[in-house]
C-alpha cells in the first residue's frame, strides 16, 4: 500500500520523465524465498527476506496516459523493510508529475502456513515540485496490515486499516484495503482487492501473478476501476518483481 491510495491533485510539470530505478535494476539476483506483493494494493503482513532487497515496478495504463512507479526496499536488520518509492505520472495539463515515497514495515508475528500475521507500516510521499502554500509533502500515513493462510497458502487474504495525513486534500482520511490470492501453483496465482479511503468511493482490481522461476522472478497483470465509474476510471498494470539474495548481514 505504501503511497498508492494516495490521490495526486497538484499542478503539472513540464520536467522530463524521470528513468525509473526498477529498470535499472532488472538483473538483479534473486533468492529462492516467496513473497506475495504486487500488483495488489493491500499489503500483505510480510516483508522483504531479512538482508536482503527487492524490487518492484510497473506500468499503470489509464485513459489520460501511462504512469510509471517503482518500490526498491531492502530489510537491513531482518524485520524492517525500508522501501523508497518513485512515480512519474501524467499531470493535468499535459506535463508529468513526479513523487517520492519513504515507508518503513515491520511485523509483530510472521505469516505462517495455515496460521496469520500482521504488522505496521509507516510512511509519507512527497512531490518532487514542491505546490504553493504547502511544500514538498502530500501526506504521512499509517496501516496495520493482517493476513490468513488457509489450506496450505491456497487461499491467502489480506486485511488493511490506517489513517492519513493528506495535506493535498486538506483531509485525514481513513485508509482501508481488502484482498485475496489463490495459488492455484507455485507458479500461478489469481488476485482479487478492494481498497480505498473514507473520501469517496473505493476501487477495485483483479488480475493474475505468475512466477517465471518460482520465488525468483515474477511477473503480473490487472484490470481494475472505481467502483461506479468503469468507463472513465479503469485501468491496466503490467509489473515485475525481483528479490536479491542476503548481502546485508
Amino acid at each position: 500500500m505504501a503511497g498508492r491510495l494516495l490521490a495526486h491533485s497538484r499542478p503539472a510539470t513540464t520536467r522530463r520523465r524521470s528513468t525509473l530505478v526498477a529498470y535499472c535494476l532488472v538483473l538483479m539476483q534473486a533468492a529462492p524465498s516467496a513473497r506475495a506483493a504486487r500488483p495488489m494494493v493491500t499489503d500483505d503482513a510480510r516483508i522483504t527476506d531479512p538482508y536482503a532487497c527487492q524490487v518492484e515496478a510497473w506500468q499503470k495504463s489509464t485513459r489520460s496516459g501511462h504512469e510509471y512507479w517503482a518500490f526498491p526496499a531492502c530489510n537491513p536488520t531482518g524485520n524492517l523493510e525500508i522501501t523508497l518509492g518513485v512515480n512519474d505520472l501524467p499531470g493535468d495539463g499535459g506535463g508529468r508529475i513526479y513523487d517520492y515515497v519513504l515507508q518503513g514495515k515491520t511485523l509483530f508475528r510472521e505469516l505462517e502456513t495455515n496460521g496469520y500475521g500482521w504488522g505496521l507500516a509507516a510512511g509519507v510521499y512527497a512531490h518532487a515540485d514542491p505546490m504553493p502554500g504547502q511544500g514538498r509533502l502530500g501526506a504521512s500515513y499509517f496501516y496495520l496490515p493482517f493476513s490468513a493462510s488457509f489450506r496450505d497458502d491456497l487461499f491467502i487474504i489480506h486485511l488493511n486499516l490506517g489513517a492519513q495525513d493528506n495535506r493535498d486534500r486538506d483531509a485525514k482520511p481513513v485508509i482501508y484495503g481488502a484482498g485475496t490470492e489463490i495459488n492455484f501453483t507455485r507458479r500461478f496465482a489469481l488476485i482479487a482487492e478492494a481498497y480505498g479511503d473514507s473520501l469517496g468511493s473505493p476501487y477495485y482490481q483483479a488480475g493474475v501473478r505468475i512466477w517465471v522461476v518460482p520465488g525468483r522472478f515474477q511477473i503480473d497483470a490487472t484490470q481494475g476501476a472505481r467502483f461506479g465509474d468503469f468507463s472513465e476510471s479503469r485501468w491496466w498494470t503490467i509489473g515485475v518483481r525481483l528479490i536479491s539474495p542476503p548481502f546485508m548481514k
